[in-house]
């Protein structure tokens, strides 16, 4: 909630930039925050916009300081966002997201979010952690996704994903011709040494393991089908890229490969999920057919550039 703080430059500050008087005043907020509220004119001397964080001050100015949420104090509102929902009870919410809903709020992307929309579609989801997100899709990635509903659930789909008593099964579009019709990776993933928006098979990294078959190979990609059997951020993308295979369409892990045609994100769908129910302990499944843009991938590649 936005409230308005007013106070008086003391004497002793004669003399100091701005920003650095109001970061004494106002310890409790960090000075990138109160120079953001001035560059924006949310302070106020003598009831004028502040010229710059830079002005100095000399003690007796009146001053107003509008005081905003930072967006990490508001992300975790409910917003009005549709959901594809494919099953639901009282334990778990199954649902297909879309390519281009990012799961949970992060830096850039503070407000629109799947977490945003499962507060807005089941309130009490409010006291879980994460609103009950327990595994997560990267934003480009489609397809489904199981969330807790309640704290037992919750606890019980974290153990399971643990246990790799969960299975989620993908389809994916890989450059190049692969010499195995099928295969497994198991290589650790951690974040890359250099580039920190990135992940990579590293030394030091988290055990990571995927399972692969190939469902269709083309004259310079194919059609593969991957289970994982652990769930590190980006393991398929960084598996596969690894072998040699990076995705089709894929911005951060492709490099210089040449795709046959274009796409407009990572080629990267859930196909299947499969787990236990936490209430009733019963094997429960899931299939999700891909979207129309993975669908018009398959077709163009079937038509122009099958072997």
């Amino acid at each position: 909630m936005t409230q308005t703080r007013q106070l008086t430059i003391p004497p002793e500050h004669a003399g100091k930039r701005l920003d650095q008087s109001l970061a004494e005043l106002l310890p409790e907020f960090s000075r990138a925050r109160l120079q953001t509220w001035i560059d924006q004119g949310e302070v106020r001397l003598g009831g004028v916009p502040a010229a710059s964080r830079k002005q100095k001050v000399w003690g007796g100015e009146r001053v107003e300081v509008v005081v905003t949420p930072s967006p990490e104090e508001t992300a975790y509102q409910a917003e009005a966002i549709g959901l594809n929902v494919v099953y639901e009870d009282e334990d778990i919410l199954v649902i297909d997201k879309p390519a281009g809903l990012v799961t949970h709020p992060g830096a850039g992307n503070w407000a629109g979010t799947l977490l945003n929309a499962l507060l807005h579609h089941a309130p009490a989801a409010a006291a879980l952690p994460r609103a009950g997100i327990v595994h997560r899709l990267d934003k480009d990635t489609s397809g489904l996704m199981v969330v807790a509903k309640t704290l037992t659930a919750h606890t019980r789909l974290v153990r399971d994903l643990q246990a790799r008593a969960v299975t989620r099964v993908y389809w994916a579009v890989a450059l190049g011709r692969f010499e195995r019709s099928e295969g497994q990776i198991e290589a650790p993933i951690g974040r890359h040494p250099t580039q920190r928006v990135k992940m990579a098979v590293v030394e030091q990294g988290k055990p990571a393991l995927t399972y692969w078959r190939v469902l269709r190979q083309y004259a310079r990609a194919a059609w593969l089908e991957c289970r994982l059997a652990t769930g590190r951020t980006h393991q398929i993308r960084v598996h596969l890229a690894h072998l040699g295979h990076p995705l089709l369409g894929d911005p951060v892990y492709t490099g210089r490969a040449r795709a046959p045609c274009a796409f407009g994100r990572q080629a990267l769908h859930a196909v299947r999920l499969g787990l236990e129910h936490p209430r009733s302990g019963l094997a429960m499944a899931w299939e999700s057919p891909p979207p129309a843009d993975f669908q018009q991938l398959l077709s163009d590649l079937e038509r122009t550039d099958v072997t």
